[in-house]
């Protein structure tokens, strides 16, 4: 079930960045090469050629050029992969990466390990069972980080907890322990918290992108409406 997408993430995109259209970056949509639908610039990712004419993914959406917008989905990168959606959005003859997707997946799951390192930096984030429900008791939470791989007894301590003092609880779980550790600078890391801030609200938007690319754990792990 797609979660829905944050309505901004300053400085996502710059002023003079154009989609395939040739729309001005003042409009909060943009068309996927592949649906033709316009959809919040959240929820799709941006491509550019390099200077050698290569499909390259731009996560930030900052680089110089004409993109082309394709919905954040696997299915819809590997769709516009094979169907030469990006020749005809960029209106000339490109070369497309092989396992773009996987390249896509990659880059997706970094901006999300150094968002959640700035936040660990800014003392917006908190790992550790004790440490994760000492947090929660303070104050409302952006979300709460649970790995893929982590037990589900202590996972359901800690979101129940959460779910008896707030309505509204996010989770992530599509993080390994192992990747939930790169950005906190451990080799593993089960439970974590990030506070509400500017960079949690770009954390969103890049998890949100990354589980159009793996799966979501977080979706079975609890009945609904518990999710």
């Amino acid at each position: 079930m797609k979660k829905p997408y944050p309505s901004s993430e300053p400085g996502l995109i710059p002023d003079n960045a154009e989609d395939a259209d040739g729309d001005a970056s003042a409009s909060p949509e943009r068309q996927c090469a592949i649906t033709r639908e316009r959809l919040a610039r959240e929820a799709m990712l941006r491509f550019v050629l390099s200077p050698d004419g290569v499909v390259t993914p731009d996560i930030a959406a900052r680089l110089p050029g004409r993109g082309v917008w394709v919905t954040a989905e696997r299915r819809h990168v590997d769709t516009a992969a094979a169907k030469g959606a990006f020749a005809r959005g960029f209106k000339s003859a490109v070369t497309v990466p092989d396992g773009l997707s996987d390249l896509v997946e990659r880059l997706l799951l970094k901006r999300c390990i150094d968002l959640l390192g700035l936040a660990r930096k800014a003392g917006l984030a908190v790992t550790g069972h004790d440490q994760v429900r000492d947090a929660l008791r303070s104050a409302e939470p952006a979300f709460l980080l649970e790995a893929a791989d982590g037990a589900e007894d202590g996972r359901k301590k800690v979101y129940f907890l959460a779910k008896a003092l707030y309505t509204n609880v996010k989770v992530a779980g599509a993080l390994s322990a192992q990747e939930l550790g790169m950005a906190f600078g451990r080799d593993r890391v089960i439970h974590g918290l990030v506070r509400r801030s500017a960079i949690a609200e770009n954390w969103e938007i890049a998890y949100r992108r990354l589980t159009g690319f793996r799966l979501a754990p977080e979706v079975d792990w609890f009945p609904e409406p518990d999710r």
